[in-house]
């Protein structure tokens, strides 16, 4: 084999410290992980719904551990991943119109989600607390 000398330094690869992500492919990982989650979420709510069917003993107990601070940290994690899939389907039901397909609409769009479902998981929570 013959060798070969580099008269110039080769470019380095950006890596993900130097790549700034674009809002827009946030929201699409986000979008693809909260489905998965609410895919695992729907099984803490058929157990829950089990235990109802099932004793008041076993309701007891689902419902103690959902109502613990770990329980609720989930259930809000939970909410939250509902809202932001949701506002997600309604982002892409908006680009298959053929709306908002510009850089700077589907960069707005990416903030109105992510804003959209913080704001809607505080609000179902916020009523869910005073309600009691």
């Amino acid at each position: 084999m013959s060798k070969t000398t580099a008269t110039r330094a080769r470019p380095l690869s950006p890596h993900l410290t130097v790549y700034r992500w674009p809002i827009t492919m946030t929201m699409s990982i986000l979008h693809r992980i909260t489905g998965s989650a609410l895919y695992v979420g729907t099984f803490l709510v058929i157990w829950w719904l089990f235990a109802a069917a099932t004793s008041p003993g076993q309701f007891e107990f689902v419902h103690g551990l959902m109502g613990s601070w770990f329980g609720r940290l989930v259930l809000v994690g939970y909410t939250w991943a509902m809202m932001h899939h949701l506002l997600g389907g309604i982002r892409h039901l908006i680009w298959d119109t053929g709306h908002g397909l510009s850089k700077e609409s589907a960069s707005r769009l990416g903030w109105a989600t992510l804003a959209g479902s913080i704001l809607l998981t505080l609000a179902i929570w916020a009523g869910y607390l005073m309600m009691g």
